[in-house]
């Protein structure tokens, strides 16, 4: 992963996390990591009262597709496996979760374009 891929990715976890913060959402943790997992935000939808994990995915352009298409069957693996042993090690039970994605297009002089699709999967 280049350098410019990685400042990418860390702008729009910055956009995704402000975007969170600013809906209600309290964030529990940033870029979990269990093995070779990662999970990118876990919050707390304090209007549902859910534990929401999080996948963001940022382009700069549409140009190879809407972000959220980079999501593979074997990405969406991974994150639930991460998410159970996040929920194992953190010793939580009957909390009500829930897998969100946040869709990021940045453009060089637009208003970044931001789509989050709560209950993305399951």
């Amino acid at each position: 992963m280049s350098i410019e891929t990685k400042e990418i990715g860390k702008e729009g976890e910055r956009l995704a996390l402000k975007y969170l913060e600013d809906n209600g959402f309290k964030i529990v943790a940033r870029n979990y990591r269990f093995g070779k997992g990662e999970i990118d935000i876990i919050a707390e939808d304090t209007g549902d009262n859910f534990l929401v994990f999080v996948e963001v995915k940022t382009r700069l352009s549409p140009g190879y597709g809407a972000p959220e298409y980079a999501i593979t069957k074997q990405k969406i693996k991974q994150i639930k496996k991460v998410a159970e042993l996040y929920l194992y090690e953190k010793k939580i039970c009957e909390k009500e979760c829930r897998f969100d994605v946040i869709a990021i297009v940045l453009s060089n002089n637009e208003k970044p374009i931001l789509t989050h699709y709560k209950n993305a999967f399951m």
